[in-house]
């Protein structure tokens, strides 16, 4: 792997939450400083709060202002909140919302600046971080309209064995079936195939298309969607040369393993992509927004009210989400390289030697 160290922000997301809690127990491993430099957008006085309650007494960040001040073997921490702004572990509330957002903004104003590489987000709570600056349903809806240049975004979840895209994302399942068109799927594979290429570096990937009815609709005795939208979509998408295949039903696709012939999944809505996905990777598994010009993940997990501040949440999936960053950030520069124009590239070694 390129020895290049990427700076990654990291938006500490709802202070109610496990965000602290999971951050923490990733930078704890030294290991981390020799992949990346970390930039905890946050608050020194609710990171020792959480640091205090989980044993890490011993754990200090490196206090900064911007990122370029960021000690490339140490932690490092910009403070995004006055001293107002408190933890209260386990409560939706207001002023968590507002944290999480003054993280955020201030990670993405940098981030858009070239100040940081990557971001990795840890979870927020959607209504709480609401407000008049905040009027999306999550992340990846807000960094579409920072950073989608006019294109969609795809959430993309991701581990070792299994990556599942959804053509709809956060709408009420009334909706769903009339935002199930030809067009909007096509993108959304598309968008997996792009990204199987450029973040992962598959040749030829394959990729499977779910159906939206029960058994595919049987030939259109459960419904049309099938035979008006998804089958049109995959044949555009064979015709562009794209391996998309289905739909397949998406109750025996999973039970009988056939997924796992696939480089990745599109599945029609939220739950049919992500009820199977935690079930197999909930652990281990990554959200990536995929299709935007920068590389940004988060853990597959929300807040987890339930088990804040009491030390029992699992970084497995927060830590491989800044593994995720860092991967996905070098196979594009690989992929660039691979890419570029032939002509260009011989006239840089030229001009080297």
């Amino acid at each position: 792997m390129n020895k290049t160290k990427i700076k990654i922000g990291i938006t500490h997301g709802d202070i109610n939450g496990i965000g602290y809690e999971v951050i923490l127990k990733t930078l704890v491993d030294a290991g981390i400083y020799e992949m990346c430099i970390p930039i905890v957008y946050g608050s020194s006085k609710i990171a020792a709060y959480y640091r205090k309650n989980i044993g890490l007494e011993n754990f200090s960040f490196n206090l900064i202002k911007y990122p370029i001040e960021a000690n490339p073997k140490r932690p490092n921490l910009i403070n995004v909140l006055n001293d107002e702004f408190k933890a209260e572990p386990g409560a939706a509330t207001p002023m968590s919302g507002k944290a999480a957002f003054l993280s955020l903004e201030r990670a993405t104003e940098d981030l858009k600046k070239g100040l940081l590489d990557a971001i990795v987000t840890a979870p927020i709570h959607k209504q709480s971080i609401q407000s008049n600056q905040f009027q999306f349903p999550g992340h990846t809806e807000y960094l579409q309209s920072k950073f989608g240049n006019g294109n969609q975004a795809l959430m993309f979840l991701i581990s070792d064995n299994l990556k599942i895209g959804t053509v709809t994302g956060h709408i009420p399942i009334n909706e769903i079936a009339k935002n199930v068109k030809k067009e909007v799927i096509l993108n959304k594979i598309r968008l997996i195939h792009q990204s199987l290429l450029k973040d992962f570096g598959l040749n030829r990937p394959r990729i499977a298309v779910l159906g939206l009815n029960p058994h595919a609709s049987d030939n259109g005795l459960i419904g049309n969607e099938e035979q008006n939208e998804i089958i049109p979509a995959i044949k555009q998408a064979r015709e562009e040369k794209i391996l998309a295949f289905g739909p397949y039903p998406a109750d025996g696709f999973f039970a009988s393993l056939t997924f796992k012939k696939f480089d990745a999944i599109l599945a029609m809505y939220h739950d049919q992509g992500l009820t199977p996905f935690k079930l197999l990777a909930f652990e281990e598994g990554v959200n990536y927004t995929a299709g935007l010009s920068i590389v940004r993940t988060s853990p597959d997990h929300g807040t987890a009210f339930d088990i804040a501040d009491k030390n029992m949440a699992n970084p497995s999936s927060f830590r491989n989400a800044l593994y995720a960053a860092i991967d996905i950030w070098h196979k594009r520069k690989e992929f660039e390289e691979i890419t570029q124009n032939p002509v260009a590239s011989i006239k840089k070694e030229s001009t080297n030697e």
